[in-house]
Formats: C-alpha cells, structure tokens, sequence
C-alpha cells in the first residue's frame, strides 16, 4: 500500500531547523556522488539516514531502480538502498533493501510501494548483524515509523560482515547510483538532502527526526552523532563542493557530472512545487525529468497537458516557464499549439490551457493570445524558443497575469491589476502548467525551487524565497510550502 500521508514530509512546518539545500539528480545526466573507503570500519553496525523526493516513478529505463545509498565491492554490488522500478510488478516503487560484501546477499523489499512526488521522505536504515534475532539485524524507517511489513524479506546471517566500511577490493560508497563492471546503474531521479553515514551505530530515526506535536508530520532535527571513522554528514550547501563532508572526518565525496547548477533550494523544511509526474495530465504523454522541472511532450500529434504538484486556493503567486530548446516548435498551424497557463483541472487530460477546457487561462505562442475558458483574448505578442514566460496568478483577487522576458504583456500590471484577465472559476484551486501538441515540445519550468535553464539575474520574492530570472512582482510569492503557510 503507500505510505500513509499523516506522516508524509511535506516541508510545512516551521521547525526552528531548517535544511537549505539539497542536490537534484537526474538520471538521463548519470549524476551521482562516491568515494572509495580508505580506512576500515564497522561492517557489523552502521547506519544510513537521508532525506529524498522523488520526480520520476515505475521507469525500468535506469538500471531497475532509484539508488539512495550503494556499496560496492570490486565494482559488483555489496549493498544497496534504492526505490525498486524493475520489471516486477509486485515490487514496483517498493524500496529494496541489499546487504551483501560482493558475492553473499540478502535481499528484502517492502510491501508498501512509495509513489508520491510531492513529498519529502525521510529513509533510515539501521544494521546490526549482531544481534541474536534475525529481524533485529537491519531496521528500515520511513518518515520515523519502523517498516514491519514486506513482499520478501531475508535477514543476514548473524555477524556477517557486509561490504560496508571495508577498506579492500576497491570498496566504494555511492550516493544516487552503484556501479558493476564499471557501468552505473540505478541512477536516482528526484532530490537528496542532509545524508548521515553513522560507523560503528545503528540509530533510531529519532535521532534525525521528530513528530511535530501539533500536525503529527515528521519533522527534521540538528542531527549530532559519533560518526566513527566512516562516518560523514552532505549537506549540499557549498555549490562548489556539493560532495563536501561536513561531518568532521573530511570523507569529501567525488561530484560524477554533478555542479553547483544542481544544487536546489527545494528541502525537507521548505518543499517547492514542481511538474507532477503523476498528473493530472495526458497518461504516458509527457516526459517529466531534471528535478520535475523539464515537461517534454512524447505523445505524437497529439494534445496533452502537465499540471503543478501543488495547487492555491488563495495567495498570490509567482512561477516562471521557459520555451525551452530548439524543439519546441516543430511543423505549422495547429501542431504549434503550445501554451503556459493555469487550470483547476475540470477535463483534464483533454485540455490545451484555457483552449478547449472550463476552468482555465492559458498564453498561446503562436499568436500571442490568451485563451480564457475557451474565449480568445487578443493581444498578439507571441513567443517563441528560450523566451521566459512569467506567471503570476493572484487567486485572492481572482487574477492572472502573464510576461514575456519581463514585461507584461497588454500593459498588465499585477502590483496594480491592471489590464488583468479574470479566473473563470474563483472558487477553485489552480495548478500553473503547459500544454503541447505534437512530439518534442517542451517546457522549462521554475517554480523557484530549481530550474534546468539559466538563470543570470537572480530575484527571490519578499520573503527571500526562489530564484527566477526576473522580479517577482510585489506582494507574489514563489510556490513553496513556508509560503503557503503564511498566504495559502
């Protein structure tokens, strides 16, 4: 089943603890982080904790699975921590839990599958292989509850050794893929934040975490562990050294196609929206990559529609979506139908923005208009490849308001409301999104957490939030959770 929500991490509390940063890593790029062991530690007890969101699901495109945490012994697998995205379809998105030293494995998944691309997950596993009872010897905890039901599960062998913290046969510690005969597999697609290794200690989840007593939501803390010798703390703050162990010992980590571009200020403690790989939107239609923040159309001559992971019923609201790339036009006439807009989601997957949908606004390219609930607006300014199209929506007022490259078209004006265009359904939530028509169109997105394309200038709202190319108008807000606690 998947996983409660009560105790999902959505990044709404305000904790007095704050996670600034965390690396997106997409698997297309192979982005991962290692570093060969060069002291020998604990292999009996040690424990892995670390924060993750995912952006892409059930692909069995990268290797089987989404890789959180890796060993491995003379390039062939020891240990392994992932999302499970094989060809079986009982252990589908389930997490799959390894412990091996290169040849002798026991392999377990999960009953529960991990679907959701909204949230944060916090993932602790505990091993101890010394203990006398055999479901004692590694403990798996999602969002701070102990994990007691599985599809398989298979416990080391009592004082085994496992491949982690050995100093031979080339031993390697991953972060978002493993490598076998020198190929990575199991890249990770989504975000990581705030990775503790532990040497020596199998820790509960209590000692990263805590129940907020007011929501019950899972909630990160100042962790402040005996690392061991092994042990080391990423907390992806210095953009220069994403890899950088914070932890005291120094066991800095080797960046593989990994910058500072990747470093995202999407977090556990402030979870920005991104696309949703889950809709609503045209199924199989749309290849949602980069973070969730890279929307390409794949659903041949065709329409189709990506929405927000988060919809506003009230606020005021900032998202930028860039035409990205030479791909975005590709024929004439009715294959050009691309448009940025925002729609409560009423006939969604058939919908183009505001085209041939209720309860939408949308910005077409081709002619520049706006299509309101299937009333074209004409305003003519058209966009085309790398233009940046500016979102801003009040929903407190009912508005929607739209830029090219930083100036409002229609001489709108959304500090003042001028020339505003009116939601057709003020009552209800709204995502901010594209639609497409045609294969290979795409849509950069920035809701302020992290973007693929440049930004060069540099603008966070008031509450010093997001980073978008141009201002953000006064009294708008980037799309984030610390946000909408104080305007949604």
């Amino acid at each position: 089943m998947e996983t409660l929500q009560r105790t999902a991490n959505r990044g709404s509390v305000s904790t007095g603890y704050n996670i600034d940063n965390s690396v997106k890593m997409e698997a297309d790029n192979t982005e991962y982080l290692n570093r060969v062991i060069a002291s020998g530690g604990n292999r009996k007890t040690w424990t892995i904790s670390a924060w993750v969101k995912r952006t892409e699901i059930s692909d069995a495109s990268h290797g089987g699975g989404h890789t959180i945490f890796a060993v491995n012994v003379s390039g062939n697998e020891g240990c392994l921590l992932r999302f499970n995205t094989g060809t079986t379809a009982a252990t589908l998105d389930t997490l799959q839990i390894d412990i091996g030293a290169g040849s002798t494995l026991s392999r377990s998944h999960t009953s529960q599958v991990f679907r959701d691309t909204s949230a944060w997950y916090h993932i602790v596993l505990a091993v101890d292989t010394t203990q006398s009872t055999d479901t004692d010897r590694f403990k798996l905890y999602v969002n701070g509850e102990l994990v007691t039901s599985y599809y398989s599960r298979n416990n080391p062998a009592q004082d085994f050794d496992t491949s982690n913290n050995q100093a031979a046969n080339s031993c390697t510690q991953h972060i978002g893929a493993y490598t076998s005969g020198g190929t990575s597999y199991g890249k990770f697609c989504g975000y990581i934040a705030e990775v503790n290794h532990v040497d020596g200690t199998a820790l509960a989840p209590t000692a990263f975490g805590e129940v907020d007593d007011d929501t019950g939501i899972w909630i990160p803390i100042k962790a402040s562990p005996t690392y061991g010798t092994n042990g080391f703390f990423l907390d992806f703050k210095d953009g220069a050294n994403m890899g950088d162990d914070e932890s005291g010992n120094g066991l800095d980590f080797t960046e593989v196609n990994i910058t500072a571009a990747d470093q995202a200020t999407d977090s556990p403690t402030n979870n920005f929206a991104t696309g949703n790989p889950l809709g609503p939107f045209r199924v199989g239609a749309w290849n949602i990559t980069e973070g969730a923040t890279y929307a390409q159309y794949a659903g041949g001559n065709d329409w189709g529609s990506f929405t927000s992971t988060i919809a506003v019923g009230s606020g005021k609201w900032y998202v930028e979506i860039q035409a990205g790339g030479s791909d975005l036009f590709i024929g004439a006439g009715s294959e050009d139908y691309n448009f940025v807009g925002a729609g409560n989601g009423t006939g969604f997957p058939e919908i183009y923005y505001g085209y041939t949908s209720t309860n939408s606004v949308g910005y077409h390219a081709n002619n520049g208009d706006v299509y309101n609930n299937g009333t074209q607006v004409v305003i003519g300014t058209t966009y085309t490849t790398n233009d940046i199209i500016s979102v801003a929506l009040d929903m407190d007022n009912g508005k929607i308001y739209f830029a090219k490259n930083g100036t409002y078209i229609n001489s709108q004006n959304p500090a003042t409301g001028a020339n505003s265009i009116a939601l057709p359904d003020t009552s209800a939530r709204y995502f901010i999104g594209g639609s497409s028509y045609g294969t290979g169109k795409n849509h950069r997105c920035n809701y302020g957490g992290y973007t693929s394309f440049t930004i060069s200038s540099g603008n966070a709202d008031a509450n010093g939030y997001g980073n978008f190319e141009y201002a953000v108008p006064s009294g708008f807000y980037s799309l984030n959770t610390k946000n909408l606690a104080e305007f949604g």
